[in-house]
């Protein structure tokens, strides 16, 4: 138990440390982005361990008195790196070409398909979404507001809140899928715009 204390504790301190280093443009945002989605993964597989005996991390944190709010608003609130969140990724120029269009729709289809299939556990579901809303973050052309931009970041903070073991609920399942296809079809109702 104690072990995986630590090991908690060294995700928060280090997550924080990389939240540091990339304000400060220390580090570059592909590297920032690589090791900010292993921590998450860490984290969510280690916080589904720990949810019996430890109910609040937020607790843990101010237990051990850790001043670490950066860590804490990347772990649990936005659960995706700043790059994918903010859009700060290494964009090639080349964002609306047919091969991000292509990844795009490879993305959706395979969230799709993957709750077809009853993969609705966390761990199987996030990194699905958070590969789709990077691809669509790609597409400068994609308005910030764009429906399948803020439904997937709705869903990503929700799934952030959750441990990697859960699944979601039969109704959880079903709406996800209504804004997969909902955000799919409005995605491919804009593509013949994108270049006018």
């Amino acid at each position: 138990m104690y072990d995986n204390f630590g090991e908690l504790f060294a995700i928060i301190k280090v997550t924080e440390k990389l939240e540091k280093a990339y304000v400060r443009d220390i580090i570059s945002p592909s590297e920032y982005e690589v090791e900010c989605q292993k921590l998450i993964a860490h984290f969510k597989t280690l916080s589904s361990t720990l949810k019996d005996i430890l109910p609040s991390i937020e607790r843990f944190h101010d237990t051990y008195k850790m001043d670490c709010p950066s860590a804490l608003n990347r772990l649990l609130v936005s659960g995706v790196p700043a790059t994918v969140e903010h859009r700060a990724a290494v964009a090639t120029s080349a964002n609306t070409s047919a091969a991000t269009v292509a990844e795009c729709v490879q993305n959706f289809i395979t969230a799709m398909d993957s709750l077809k299939l009853n993969m609705i556990a966390v761990d199987q579901v996030h990194p699905l979404l958070s590969d789709l809303s990077a691809s669509l973050n790609k597409l400068s052309i994609l308005p910030p507001d764009f429906e399948g931009k803020t439904k997937m970041r709705d869903w990503i903070s929700r799934l952030a809140k959750m441990g990697a073991a859960d699944e979601l609920t039969e109704q959880q399942a079903r709406q996800l899928h209504f804004d997969l296809e909902s955000s799919y079809n409005s995605f491919m109702a804009v593509l013949p715009t994108l270049g006018t």
